[in-house]
């Protein structure tokens, strides 16, 4: 599943760049090939209206349109046991590679505030 889905991504970076070279023709052609009938007629529809046909989900986000995906979807995705479709736009749905983060240095404890001690009224006024 891993792999249709890269190759589905690889597609779509090429048919939605902005920039062809004549060896394009070539590798989509090939992609497709690669590709289910199926799924290739459903990208081609979303693709008809001009929209991408793959979106990332971040943070449990649709990255297409921007709504919560159920966490089941999200699990899937992570165990790459199948594809998985956005209930609200129709994309198929990819979990990006993760990037490993620099551990973080901790954050300096702030120190106290000191508030001015009020001073006691003395009992003589002079």
């Amino acid at each position: 599943m891993k792999t249709m889905m890269r190759n589905l991504l690889k597609l779509q970076t090429l048919e939605f760049g902005e920039t062809k070279t004549a060896d394009d023709a070539a590798v989509i052609a090939e992609l497709r090939s690669m590709i289910p009938l199926q799924i290739i007629e459903h990208y081609d529809r979303l693709r008809v209206r001009g929209k991408k046909g793959v979106a990332a989900v971040r943070n449990q986000v649709c990255g297409g349109c921007h709504m919560q995906v159920p966490l089941g979807v999200v699990m899937t995705l992570k165990h790459g046991q199948d594809i998985q479709l956005c209930e609200s736009c129709g994309r198929y749905l990819y979990l990006p590679e993760e990037t490993v983060a620099a551990p973080m240095a901790p954050a300096p404890t702030p120190k106290p505030v000191r508030t001015p001690r009020r001073r006691k009224a003395s009992a003589q006024m002079v």
